[in-house]
């Protein structure tokens, strides 16, 4: 394959709108831009988790989801394309009854925080719901592939749960919520 990216800057944007992948052109502030942003938001914030010291099956997990999340990205930028399927949901479901089995039943809210590791992956999980708000967005305008939306719905839970694991994996202990009424 021949150099993809070898003009960095094309001045196409100067003026405030950007290419889709079909090669239309819409404003920068769209909710299909603001859509698109926040998933590359979210498969930048999973990259922070990948950095830190992960057990080799979340590190899997999250490395395929950066991946779907990367056709999500340009599933939404060509407007009828459809990359993300049932089946990338079913695969995110089991992993995440795969990692949750291994938990403690939860018996008050979580806080963010308890670990570096954790802490990044609670930031991912609200990028996540920021991401489907985006997707939700846009599917009021326009049409959006189902799987897509459940599947960014999806992920969040498994985000929570892989907060959960690595907490855990970092030895550091999760921050429950004190509820006021119980004090």
């Amino acid at each position: 394959m021949g150099n993809r990216l070898s003009k960095i800057y094309t001045r196409t944007g100067d003026q405030g709108t950007t290419g889709l992948g079909d090669g239309n052109r819409v404003a920068k502030d769209c909710p299909r831009i603001e859509a698109i942003g926040a998933v590359d938001e979210l498969n930048c914030a999973i990259g922070r988790v990948l950095t830190h010291d992960l057990r080799g099956p979340v590190r899997d997990c999250l490395q395929e989801v950066q991946h779907r999340l990367f056709d999500l990205g340009g599933e939404i930028s060509i407007p009828g394309y459809q990359a993300v399927k049932d089946e990338n949901v079913a695969e995110l479901e089991a992993m995440l009854n795969n990692f949750n089995e291994q938990l403690p039943p939860l018996k008050e809210f979580i806080l963010p925080g308890g670990g570096q590791g954790a802490a990044d992956c609670h930031m991912a999980r609200a990028i996540c719901r920021r991401a489907e708000r985006r997707v939700i967005s846009l599917a009021q305008e326009e049409t959006v592939n189902e799987p897509a939306r459940v599947y960014l719905n999806r992920l969040s839970d498994l985000l929570f749960v892989l907060c959960r694991v690595i907490v855990r994996d970092e030895s550091g202990l999760e921050v429950l919520w004190r509820n006021p009424s119980r004090s």
